[in-house]
């Protein structure tokens, strides 16, 4: 196992396994620990200096995630990113964007508005930092406010119980800073939409959006195999 730049981030009101859980999830979301890398409990309470019980239970709340993959006489491991799980999540990422964006066309107040073009403005300014974590967070930003426009309880929950599948995949493409300006161009036209209450287009240009996504990460999946 390579050595990382892990560090807990402590929080009194937390149980050391969701500490543990949250630095192991964010090192897997941003690359740090690499698909297939093996999560070794030793080296892991080493390294974040705590015993192996936490470490097991946060492997364990990974794995109920799809984040960690238990392989047979091997252990514990980073789960793999591959084509078919990029297809199935972004399948219904590309449904649940185009409800919201639907809803919000419908329900948007004014001053929702503004938040979404504060997000819009916040990730054209992040581009700029060419930071991946920050692009990302910023993208993340930017769709939560037409979710939170939707005002529909359900759908949120459902976005939210793919949230780091979804970060996992968005992230992989932001990475390629190539991508940058059509993500600004789409989410420009997504925002203009919504304003215009253009529900049809609105929800071709979700679709568009996470289809040029899938079509980049898998570009870049079948790059570096």
């Amino acid at each position: 196992m390579e050595d990382h730049n892990l560090k807990l981030q402590m929080d009194e009101f937390l149980p050391l396994r969701d500490i543990v859980s949250n630095t192991l999830r964010e090192g897997i979301l941003t690359g740090e620990l690499k698909p297939g890398e093996r999560l070794m409990e030793i080296h892991l309470a080493k390294k974040l200096d705590v015993s192996r019980t936490p470490i097991r239970e946060a492997i364990r709340i990974l794995e109920l995630e799809g984040l960690v993959t238990m392989v047979p006489r091997k252990g514990a491991e980073v789960a793999r990113i591959s084509e078919d799980d990029i297809r199935d999540v972004l399948e219904v990422r590309r449904s649940l964007d185009s409800l919201a964006a639907r809803l919000a066309c419908e329900r948007i107040t004014e001053e929702e508005k503004e938040a979404l073009r504060a997000a819009e403005k916040e990730f054209e300014e992040s581009t700029l930092t060419k930071d991946a974590t920050t692009i990302a967070r910023a993208d993340v930003r930017f769709h939560d406010q037409i979710l939170s426009a939707s005002k529909n309880r359900r759908l949120t929950q459902m976005v939210n119980n793919l949230a780091d599948r979804i970060y996992r995949y968005r992230y992989e493409y932001i990475k390629d800073d190539t991508n940058h300006e059509r993500l600004i161009r789409e989410h420009r036209a997504i925002q203009e939409l919504i304003f215009q209450g253009d529900t049809k287009r609105a929800m071709e240009m979700v679709e568009a959006h996470i289809d040029n996504q899938e079509k980049g990460i898998i570009k870049q999946l079948r790059k570096s195999s």
